[in-house]
């Protein structure tokens, strides 16, 4: 790594790329803000209803299609605000990049999960397989 800064506009140059981090978290929140707060509204209004109001609730399209993009922008944004968090107080870089790394699998496998058990909902299949969990 050389020492000469480099410049853009007489503006230091960023040599990583935190300000495009920086960004899509931004857009992801903007995003996450209308969407989470129909969900939210969503779930209260849910909350005392039977499973068959439920079910028809994830039969329309609409409202199952807003959920997993709710879901996925919403994973998006969390691993990225992990991974500004263990920037900041993981100073062992092998350590911060299998963190990094750790974190990035579980949120992926949670979106996904998220996303099939509101497709298998949609479609009317029950939302765990018979005999799981019981």
């Amino acid at each position: 790594m050389s020492g000469a800064a480099k410049f853009k506009n007489n503006v230091k140059v960023s040599e990583r790329h935190g300000a495009g981090e920086w960004l899509i978290e931004r857009v992801l929140l903007v995003a996450l803000l209308p969407l989470g707060l129909w969900a939210a509204s969503t779930g209260f209004t849910l909350a005392g209803a039977g499973y068959d109001a439920v079910l028809a609730w994830f039969a329309n399209p609409l409202n199952a299609g807003l959920l997993a993009i709710t879901v996925v922008v919403f994973f998006g944004y969390v691993s990225l605000a992990w991974k500004v968090i263990l920037e900041d107080y993981v100073p062992n870089a092998g350590t911060r990049g299998a963190l990094v790394g750790l974190l990035n699998i579980v949120f992926l496998v949670l979106a996904a999960a998220s996303v099939f058990f509101i497709v298998r909902m949609a479609l009317g299949s029950a939302p765990l397989p018979a005999g799981f969990g019981a």
